[in-house]
């Protein structure tokens, strides 16, 4: 019997109400981790304390990993949209930072 390993790909707001992306395998151990301040090196230790907006969870470390790298170059805008499961919004945005690009 295969067991699968879950990773988590996961959005806080911080107090600054700045976005904090981050990938675990335990998603209630991180963010006790980060309201706790368990790492003072952490981007969240001095935003404290976070807020879950937002998770994904996958079975492949890779697919976990990208989905992280993705989310984390997207705007703010981008990842309103996201949090907000609003999918035409985050299309729309998608294109228009495509037009730019050209």
């Amino acid at each position: 019997m295969k067991i699968e390993h879950l990773y988590i790909v996961y959005i806080v707001e911080c107090k600054d109400w700045s976005y904090y992306i981050g990938i675990t395998n335990d998603l209630e151990k991180r963010l006790w981790e980060h309201n706790t301040g368990y790492d003072e090196s952490c981007y969240t230790y001095s935003r404290r304390p976070v807020e879950l907006k937002y998770f994904e969870i996958f079975t492949d470390v890779n697919q976990a990993i990208a989905r992280e790298k993705q989310v984390k170059g997207w705007s703010r805008k981008k990842k309103q949209a996201l949090i907000a499961q609003n999918f035409d919004k985050l299309k729309e945005l998608s294109k228009s930072k495509r037009n730019i690009q050209k």
